[in-house]
């Protein structure tokens, strides 16, 4: 009997965990001359685009977080307690970029700079610094997800 339950009660952790995990799809960005390929967890949910990608330590290189809102709105972003600087990439409903703001930097302080989108968004993409200018990535280039 104690043999049978270690691995049952292992099993039901990984299991549970599982469900903690976040979804993950794949993004295409279509430039003028590529398409990359990014890896992106769905922030689709009030507690998940309040906790976005804070107190994270890293972030592979072709990898982010698609922040998703029920409508095409004006957005608000800061970096309290991101230890990263990130790049946000905002879109439209229909797969637009229509604004990128470059190499936000962490804020650990009580009061942090806002970011508000210029235009109505419906998606905000935030990858690692600089992705944006790495990859050729502009204003009018088209996102498909997966």
């Amino acid at each position: 009997m104690r043999t049978l339950f270690k691995p049952l009660s292992i099993f039901l952790l990984i299991f549970l965990l599982s469900g903690c995990l976040s979804e993950k799809k794949e993004i295409l960005i279509h430039t003028a001359n590529n398409t990359i390929k990014v890896r992106v967890e769905i922030a689709d949910t009030e507690e998940k685009r309040r906790k976005g990608l804070m107190f994270r330590q890293n972030l592979k290189e072709n990898e982010g977080m698609l922040f998703v809102f029920e409508e095409e709105m004006h957005v608000s972003f800061w970096m309290k307690n991101t230890f990263l600087p990130l790049d946000m990439i905002f879109i439209s409903s229909n797969g637009t970029i229509n604004e990128i703001k470059q190499n936000l930097k962490p804020c650990f302080h009580d009061t942090c700079e806002i970011y508000k989108s210029s235009h109505p968004s419906k998606y905000v993409l935030e990858v690692n610094a600089n992705f944006a200018e790495r990859n050729n990535i502009k204003v009018g280039d088209l996102i498909r997800i997966n």
